[in-house]
């Protein structure tokens, strides 16, 4: 499934002044610094991981931390 998809659960849960955010995301995506989910993430999950990377500036490590969300080390 192409990132687009999440990309535009995404778009639901972030504000408009979060915009750096999102662009930080996509950028991710993009470059290859954030990857899907392996599993799928319930919109409450995902939710919650947005959150999260929006209460801190986007970087690099703030985006590392959301990929890291996204597929965890078991």
């Amino acid at each position: 499934m192409p990132f687009t998809a999440i990309l535009a659960r995404i778009k639901k849960l972030i504000l408009v002044d979060e915009s750096e955010h999102y662009a930080a995301i996509e950028r991710g995506f993009r470059d290859g610094s954030l990857h899907q989910p392996v599993n799928p993430m319930s919109d409450a999950e995902l939710a919650k991981a947005i959150a999260e990377f929006t209460k801190t500036q986007p970087s690099a490590g703030s985006i590392k931390i959301l990929g890291g969300r996204f597929n965890p080390k078991k």
